[in-house]
């Protein structure tokens, strides 16, 4: 079963299962089951995957736009804190739900688990 195609199911955070119901609840929090189709989420296991390409992704925005205001504007200190500090917050979040959901998803749709040792 599961989605045609992880990916977009993934960025829209939906169940790998059926895509219909929301994976995700309070914010980036991983819910127990799919509320539609019942399937189980603890296989999932995002782990620190989001928040590695989070740090890489938007340190490089956020430098890039540190550096365009900078340039462009010469503003004071405090407009640096008051659109990077708006900016990066509010964009890490947006990409963690996003990224969790595709890691979460192509983790279910290859059938990824854990490791083991055969006995």
């Amino acid at each position: 079963m599961g989605v045609s195609n992880p990916i977009l199911n993934g960025l829209m955070v939906r169940c790998p299962g059926c895509g219909k119901a929301p994976m995700l609840h309070n914010v980036l929090a991983v819910r127990e089951t799919c509320p539609e189709c019942g399937l189980s989420y603890k296989f999932a296991d995002s782990g620190d995957g989001p928040a590695v390409f989070v740090i890489l992704i938007l340190g490089a925005l956020a430098l890039g736009l540190a550096l365009f205001v900078e340039f462009r504007f010469e503003p004071p200190a405090y407009v640096h804190l008051l659109v990077e500090g708006i900016f990066i917050p509010v964009v890490a979040v947006w990409m963690l739900r996003l990224l969790k959901g595709v890691l979460i998803n192509l983790q279910y749709a290859h059938k990824a688990e854990e490791g083991r040792f055969k006995k």
